[in-house]
């Protein structure tokens, strides 16, 4: 495991160090470029900084070639699991995975089922979250197949910070993060059925509008609410400033499967297009990510991962799932009522940050209460070893702390997957959380994957 410390030191260049947490103030730059997040809180929308910390995180080559090789391979099982799930079923019907498992979580939708979407590739952007242990090994934490977020961070982070100290990356062989934009447009590319290719956002008031906006500029994509687009005679169309009607052939859809379509899903979405998952089940527009991808990111399919590896590609896993436990299982169930203390719990439903219980920090009566919901919902949580991943350092008013991170990995899905040489690393703030995220008060930093 390499840190910043090494690098400056072999290069000996430690003044860099001193340079770039000592120029400017990067955070009062992105706070210029309106680099923010939304949260809704007690029904109030919010828009706040997410806080950048100027000491990267460093990836060696080697490591990173270990990790690529890994997350291409899980995604590539993932994409063939939902194909099968919404298919032919054969690993239902070879009992790998239980069929009840599959049809009662969230994620599965039976709008879904023999649809096949352009080129068979359901998961385009794959958010792939990893944590490394103390002892140096890389652990899965969870899929993020849906809408996956977060890439727009480090790559302007890393824009500000090269304006801000041009010194600070010469000689370091570190790799360009600036490609993020091309993989994302060859990935839309590779599925366009022949048309413009729109970033469909819900507006300013979603969490990850300011995302949605600077990818769009980056790849050179329409960006477009509901409002801009029309299905008419089974094709979709954009809606310009003129009222021109123009042909599309991809959305890179930023709205949640339930808000899609109101003529499918949710009746109420105000947000959607009418009739769109219609036209995509006739093959006459991509969406990027494809519905129903949920099925594959719930964390309970999580726990069958490795097993997806071996039945569809052969293969043992090159990346461990951090140890994973199914109360749905008898044998699980016992082994979390007996060790309900060592364990983490998290909701399947739930998502960023929210719905994860720490057995040790619960009352002995909130203990009893959580077992009997764990004993009448086992379905609905999963039970898993606390990793005590490594601390990375974070400058704090002058000061180096060590807090917990998080490594946010990005596959992107073309003729082949896609890993980009960069991540959104995430770290908590409070010394003494595992949580990461930031709708719990989390910061990112740039992540350095060295060529060399």
């Amino acid at each position: 495991m390499i840190t910043y410390m090494d690098i400056f030191n072999r290069e000996k260049n430690v003044e860099d160090l001193e340079v770039y947490t000592g120029v400017g103030d990067v955070n009062e730059q992105l706070a210029r470029y309106g680099v923010k997040f939304g949260i809704y809180k007690n029904n109030e929308f919010k828009e706040q900084l997410f806080p950048f910390d100027m000491i990267p995180r460093v990836i060696d080559g080697e490591e990173f070639r270990y990790l690529e090789k890994g997350l291409k391979q899980r995604v590539k099982a993932l994409n063939l699991f939902i194909d099968d799930i919404y298919g032919e079923k054969h690993i239902i019907k070879d009992k790998v995975i239980p069929e009840e498992f599959i049809y009662a979580g969230s994620g599965y939708l039976s709008q879904c089922e023999g649809i096949k979407p352009p080129k068979g590739v359901y998961s385009h952007i794959s958010g792939i979250d990893l944590v490394q242990s103390k002892d140096g090994i890389w652990y899965v934490l969870e899929d993020n197949l849906r809408i996956p977020s977060g890439a727009s961070y480090p790559m302007i982070a890393r824009g500000i910070s090269r304006r801000s100290a041009p010194n600070l990356f010469a000689g370091k062989h570190i790799e360009d993060n600036r490609n993020y934009a091309q993989l994302l447009r060859k990935t839309m590319d590779h599925v366009n059925i022949g048309g413009h290719t729109v970033i469909l956002s819900p507006g300013r008031y979603n969490a990850a509008y300011f995302e949605h906006s600077y990818l769009a500029e980056k790849t050179g994509a329409h960006l477009v609410t509901g409002k801009e687009l029309i299905v008419e005679n089974d094709k979709l169309y954009f809606i310009d400033y003129s009222g021109r009607k123009e042909r599309v052939g991809a959305v890179y859809r930023r709205i949640s499967d339930e808000y899609l379509d109101p003529m499918n899903f949710n009746k109420e979405s105000v947000i959607g297009i009418p009739h769109i998952f219609d036209i995509y089940r006739k093959g006459n527009v991509a969406l990027i990510n494809a519905p129903g991808n949920g099925v594959a990111d719930d964390k309970g399919i999580y726990y069958f991962v490795p097993k997806m590896i071996k039945y569809y590609l052969g293969e043992e896993a090159v990346l461990n799932n951090a140890p994973t436990f199914l109360p749905y299982y008898e044998k699980d169930m016992k082994y979390v009522m007996d060790n309900f203390d060592d364990l983490v719990i998290k909701d399947v439903a739930e998502a960023g940050g929210y719905g994860v219980v720490f057995g040790n920090k619960l009352s002995s009566e909130e203990k009893v209460r959580f077992k009997e919901m764990l004993k009448n919902e086992p379905r609905r949580f999963i039970a898993q070893n606390v990793i005590d991943f490594i601390d990375i350092d974070i400058m704090d008013n002058g000061k180096l702390l060590p807090r917990k991170a998080d490594l946010r990995a990005f596959v992107l899905m073309a003729e082949e997957p896609m890993v980009w040489k960069s991540g959104l690393t995430r770290f908590s703030r409070n010394p003494d959380s595992f949580i990461v995220n930031s709708s719990q008060g989390g910061g990112f930093k740039d992540t350095w994957v060295l060529s060399q």
